[in-house]
């Protein structure tokens, strides 16, 4: 992290707001922009007129956090993971005025393991971030179901429960709570979210910009037993789901034989960073001859051709990386569950090396580092 973000001498503090969760993060973010502390904030917010689309947007304008402003930075969807937006708006250097964004836990960890692979800056980004309740899947913001359902969602919120139509990798999401963040948003298990809210100040930086915050230091612990709770429940939920999918070679075989070729998971995926992907590049493209002498040796052929072959290859690219998201599963037209099976194997390879993606800036990918002992048994 930056210095300013990882100062060992830098106490946290704490603070108690006398406002409902909603109301203290649109203040916060006003605040930032009016007092011209940051240049613009990154949020969700709404879209088309009032259509009902949501996105993340840069705003610049104070009046978008005002009650009935287009932004919406709690809500709980993730039309695109904003660690890899944040590569993108940072990836030729430090930004030359600050930028705070409200991101969720999986897009910060994105965005610090991007960051790792020389594809963004931490460099004046203000890093503000919740205890997450997890969001709704796409397809949940159409026809305004989503708002039908934001009262019972932040009902299980303040009790500390996920809701059973969130996306299945937010319900079996082992990071839950931020790591890294300038700034955390206590929700998970507040009961009193409408009316109070705390405010975690995790750095230097992250007291400097709230400093116009109006609360009350507090000294006590944060609370932990909704947050022990809903780890518990994500744990055996989590066991659960990859219990329901096989990782061996016939198994993923069959499971990605599904697949379409759309590279949807790709697109969405914010560790996949390529300009130009291998497997859209002319290496995979197929001449006409190939399709001849394959159905004279097979008899048949699958069209298109080469789909596990992508997914394999994506998985052993980046699984190692994989913060599970679940934009992947959410945008696939076949319905296979990419991120389940991603973080199965992620998982695996991440207890290997003991990594866990996005944790420190400062520690190093094992697909980037080289230890000449490293796997001496397999050897022998």
């Amino acid at each position: 992290m930056p210095e300013e973000a990882t100062s060992s001498t830098f106490a946290s503090e704490r603070l108690h707001i006398n406002k409902g969760a909603e109301e203290t993060v649109r203040e916060l973010l006003r605040s930032l922009l009016e007092s011209g502390k940051v240049d613009a904030v990154l949020a969700l917010g709404r879209t088309g007129n009032g259509s009902g689309g949501v996105a993340y947007s840069l705003f610049r304008d104070p009046a978008a956090f005002e009650a009935d402003g287009d932004a919406v930075p709690l809500l709980p969807f993730m039309p695109a993971n904003a660690g890899g937006l944040l590569s993108r708006l940072t990836l030729e250097g430090a930004l030359d005025e600050p930028v705070a964004a409200m991101i969720r836990p999986c897009e910060l960890r994105a965005f610090v393991e991007l960051v790792k692979l020389s594809q963004g800056s931490l460099d004046n980004v203000l890093l503000i971030s919740s205890t997450c309740g997890g969001v709704y899947p796409l397809d949940a913001d159409i026809d305004g179901r989503l708002e039908e359902k934001l009262p019972e969602y932040w009902e299980g919120v303040a009790r500390g429960e996920l809701s059973d139509d969130a996306r299945p990798t937010c319900r079996a999401c082992q990071h839950f709570v931020p790591e890294g963040a300038d700034i955390t948003v206590a929700l998970l298990g507040e009961a009193d979210l409408d009316t109070e809210c705390t405010l975690q100040l995790n750095t230097e930086r992250g007291a400097t910009f709230a400093s116009e915050v109006e609360g009350t230091p507090i000294s006590e612990k944060p609370k932990s037993e909704a947050i022990d709770r809903s780890q518990s429940e994500r744990e055996a939920f989590r066991e659960e789901l990859f219990a329901g999918v096989g990782v061996g070679l016939k198994d993923l075989i069959h499971t990605f034989g599904r697949c379409i070729g759309c590279h949807g998971c790709k697109t969405v995926c914010p560790i996949c960073y390529c300009h130009l992907c291998y497997f859209d590049s002319q290496n995979c493209e197929r001449p006409t001859g190939y399709y001849e002498g394959e159905l004279v040796r097979k008899g048949g052929l699958r069209v298109p051709s080469d789909t596990v072959y992508f997914q394999l290859g994506r998985m052993a690219h980046m699984a190692v990386s994989c913060v599970g998201c679940g934009m992947c599963t959410d945008v696939c037209p076949a319905d296979i569950p990419v991120s389940t099976l991603f973080s199965k194997v992620g998982a695996a390879a991440q207890a290997v090396f003991d990594y866990e993606p996005g944790r420190d800036v400062a520690e190093e990918i094992p697909l980037r580092t080289f230890e000449e002992e490293e796997f001496a048994q397999v050897a022998t």
